[in-house]
């Protein structure tokens, strides 16, 4: 191990573990992060390298110590280790194997779907939601800090240490990639916060689903040394979105950036809007940025919308709601056919959900509440499916999984028991009462 620290070296945190190093598990720009144990299990030890042990980061390490942020999608800092040959550290939560960074996802070495690609970007969005509601400002939202489950689209935010108190000032501004175009450009009072994390995570979510930077078209290709005073006209004094509606002189090359023309042809409108504005008037009015809530609401309503193709399997996202425009499949080009729909009707505030009955269609507790303060779309939170007859291949039924009794309606208009574990044909106008208040429709389209 040829780190800062040694392994079997021990420490102290100031909380009063004992803490003993392990091996290395990588470095960053800030430092290295190991692996100790303590008295409560084995645990992740960001250490710093001494340039960046300033009094400033102690500080800020300190405060969120102090928080006790408590969030199941963040690697937050636990504890601080005091000073030690020069430098220090704080403790974390382990990363687990299956979380996998974006680079792997850019590489095309992860196997995934349009689903869990979808679902990530709904959490992220979520996650920063989160710390955003508690007015913290994270700083430094870019892909080296974002891991996901390419199965599920659990995600984890790692590296928390530069997150700040809104307003508060700091030497950091972020990654030059993902940096608002103000903070780039150094404007008087430009300061990151909360507005300029809106731009990261645009740029984020854009990356996520479209494997490209939205600022990267022809332009990026005519520079022959991508410098800092490159990359400072790229994303601050001269910004253009590779999709821009009105200047198409950063278009994506047809030869060279084949991959995000296809995926954003493959993207719902609904995105691509959002897209547009978060990379035109978003890039010069701060104030004009699309919110945290706007993405979450648009990205479940896609994500409830994804249907599969019926010749080649691949999913694909459609436009909410009742008959969109027809589409063809991403993968093979054939016309998609769209499944019955299911129309969920919360109580006050009444809220509709649109969710197609495709072959993988769920039903989650959050389809049941008006608004859901965090969206969970794992077997934990299950309340219906879509499940095939097993003796009768093409013919389908919504199957309980809740732990209540529901009440439908049969075709002649009596009243039929749905308990947990059964399962009630498909047809279009099928009435289901989920209880609390939630009724459903099935709809033909």
């Amino acid at each position: 191990m040829s780190g800062m620290l040694d392994s079997g070296t021990r420490l102290t945190a100031e909380n009063g573990d004992e803490v003993e190093v392990v091996d290395m598990l990588g470095a960053g720009g800030q430092g290295e992060v190991y692996r100790v144990r303590t008295p409560s299990g084995e645990k992740a030890l960001k250490w710093y390298y001494p340039t960046c042990a300033t009094s400033e980061q102690e500080g800020i390490v300190r405060d969120l110590v102090s928080r006790d942020f408590d969030d199941d999608r963040f690697l937050w800092p636990e504890a601080y280790v005091p000073a030690h040959r020069g430098s220090f550290g704080y403790l974390m939560g382990l990363r687990p194997d299956h979380f996998k960074g974006l680079p792997a996802l850019f590489r095309r070495q992860l196997r995934t779907n349009t689903r869990a690609l979808l679902t990530a970007c709904l959490y992220t969005v979520e996650a920063y939601q989160a710390l955003h509601s508690r007015g913290i400002a994270y700083r430094d939202i870019s892909w080296g800090n974002i891991f996901f489950d390419p199965g599920t689209g659990d995600v984890l935010v790692c590296d928390n240490d530069n997150a700040v108190v809104e307003g508060e000032a700091s030497g950091i501004s972020g990654t030059m990639e993902f940096m608002a175009p103000e903070l780039v450009r150094g404007d008087p009072g430009a300061h990151p916060g909360t507005q300029s994390d809106l731009h990261s995570l645009a740029v984020l979510l854009f990356m996520f689903l479209m494997n490209h930077h939205p600022l990267k078209g022809r332009r990026e290709l005519g520079i022959h040394c991508l410098d800092e005073a490159a990359e400072r006209k790229l994303y601050g004094r001269s910004p253009l979105f590779v999709f821009d509606p009105v200047d198409d002189s950063n278009a994506p090359d047809p030869m060279e950036h084949t991959t995000v023309l296809a995926t954003w042809d493959a993207a719902a409108g609904t995105l691509q809007e959002l897209f547009r504005r978060s990379f035109t008037v978003g890039l010069k009015d701060p104030a004009a940025r699309v919110r945290e809530s706007e993405w979450r609401d648009a990205l479940r309503a896609v994500l409830d919308s994804v249907v599969e193709c019926a010749s080649c399997g691949r999913q694909n996202m459609t436009e909410p709601g009742e008959n969109p425009p027809p589409r063809a499949c991403w993968g093979c080009g054939s016309g998609l056919v769209l499944p019955p729909r299911l129309t969920v009707t919360t109580p006050l505030p009444r809220t509709e959900r649109h969710i197609r009955l495709g072959r993988a269609a769920r039903v989650q507790a959050h389809h049941l509440l008006p608004e859901p303060t965090r969206h969970d779309c794992s077997e934990a939170t299950l309340v219906a499916e879509l499940v095939e007859h097993p003796s009768k291949p093409g013919r389908f039924g919504i199957a309980n999984r809740s732990k209540e009794r529901w009440t439908g309606t049969r075709s002649d208009g009596t009243p039929q028991q749905i308990d947990p574990g059964q399962t009630v044909p498909l047809r279009a106008g099928l009435e289901l009462d989920l209880g609390g208040g939630v009724r459903a429709v099935v709809r033909a389209r």
